[in-house]
């Protein structure tokens, strides 16, 4: 594994490659938790904050369903249609972050409309995902086999954030299929 950029290690939370996939999980949601107060702060750089954060969202999201979600279905005691609508709500929160990236001023109040949506989209997911999958792995998920899945899952993430995914144009495309 190759050390990460300045821009990676900002945007990534610091993770080893065996740690278990819901603390990694877990430590980006946190990431994503400072990235809104960054961008809810007016004098702070909010296109950069928007950019670090559009960065990991989608990395995160396409490594969870690409390594982490098919994987958990396999296990008895993790919800399937939680997975599933785990997936639903990537795609209304990344429906939400192409519209903020669509928006030229941040400081402007249609930026902080749709900042809120933004919030509100990835807010519930992050919620319902902690409290119904990410407990039922953690319960029912056999310790080494999770190490595995935060493993494939860091990898994906990596490998999506050398990509340029957080671009509004792959955005757009991830949205638009």
């Amino acid at each position: 594994m190759t050390e990460p950029s300045d821009e990676e290690a900002r945007i990534m939370p610091d993770v080893r490659k065996d740690q278990d996939v819901v603390a990694v999980i877990l430590e980006d949601h946190r990431a994503m938790e400072e990235l809104f107060r960054r961008m809810r702060n007016v004098e702070a750089d909010r296109a950069k904050a928007l950019e670090e954060f559009s960065a990991l969202l989608i990395a995160h999201g396409e490594a969870e369903e690409a390594e982490v979600y098919g994987a958990l279905k396999r296990f008895k005691g993790v919800d399937d249609d939680e997975v599933e609508h785990g997936a639903e709500e990537h795609a209304d929160g990344n429906k939400a972050l192409l519209a903020l990236l669509e928006v030229d001023d941040v400081g402007s109040e249609k930026w902080d409309e749709r900042l809120e949506d933004l919030v509100e989209a990835v807010s519930h997911h992050v919620d319902e995902e902690e409290r119904t999958i990410l407990n039922g792995a953690r319960e029912n998920v056999p310790d080494t086999r999770r190490a595995e899945l935060g493993a494939a899952f860091l990898a994906e993430r990596e490998k999506q954030l050398a990509s340029g995914c957080g671009s509004v144009q792959h955005v757009r495309a991830v949205v638009h299929g």
